[in-house]
């Protein structure tokens, strides 16, 4: 191909957001996503969710696609009950992303999950998460940020092959792996931060925010396997 690959990227559904005198249901994204996928040398086109028949559709006109953070998955995805500490749900979103991931993973097209991004990978491969875990989100509304290990040999590794700090908010975390993926970080504590699918299409969930750094080399690699 020739140009600049073209990347998809979820965004959130959100009702009543203000913007001048307006205040009207909305698809939103932060910025920092669409700008990091400009910076690596991507397109960004917004995925609002949509009806999960059409994400077949959707993923085939992109050259990769980025599943972005957001709200927790709700727990009957992987077969338990909700913690009281889990958030409310986002179903419409969560039947969409699952969508374009399995449309993305049958296509072979390059996919990053971010955040909960990964944990959806990792659910929509027959995964399971922890719903609660302390120290990843320490004070509400304010990314944190705390060291991230490589698993040498990984293509994680291949794009970031050092320790590096990230910028991090989240509460829950990948409990058991889901089919034909593999750790490819971890933190301190023990956490899976990254998965991958060592074999086949490019496929990586990172479960910081990269958009909220000024690393790009994870959406880079995004944007190289795209290319090919």
């Amino acid at each position: 191909m020739s140009g600049r690959p073209l990347i998809g990227i979820s965004t959130y559904a959100e009702s009543g957001v203000r913007w001048g005198v307006w205040q009207l249901d909305a698809a939103l994204l932060p910025a920092g996503y669409p700008r990091l996928v400009q910076r690596a040398g991507g397109l960004a086109a917004m995925l609002p969710p949509d009806a999960p028949e059409h994400a077949a559709a959707a993923v085939a006109r992109l050259d990769g696609l980025v599943v972005a953070g957001g709200p927790d998955v709700e727990p009957v995805h992987y077969g338990a009950e909700p913690d009281p500490r889990t958030g409310p749900p986002a179903r419409a979103r969560d039947a969409w992303e699952l969508a374009l991931i399995r449309a993305a993973l049958e296509r072979g097209v390059p996919l990053l999950g971010i955040c909960r991004g990964m944990q959806l990978l990792n659910v929509a491969l027959g995964g399971t998460l922890v719903q609660h875990i302390d120290g990843h989100a320490e004070v509400p509304g304010v990314f944190g940020r705390h060291p991230v290990k490589p698993v040498p040999g990984t293509r994680y590794a291949g794009a970031v092959p050092e320790e590096t700090s990230v910028p991090t908010y989240h509460h829950q975390a990948v409990d058991r792996l889901g089919t034909g993926l593999i750790p490819s970080a971890h933190a301190e504590d023990g956490t899976v931060e990254a998965v991958e699918r060592p074999d086949g299409p490019w496929v990586v969930g990172v479960q910081w925010h990269p958009e909220m750094g000024d690393d790009e080399r994870v959406v880079s690699a995004l944007i190289t396997a795209a290319g090919v």
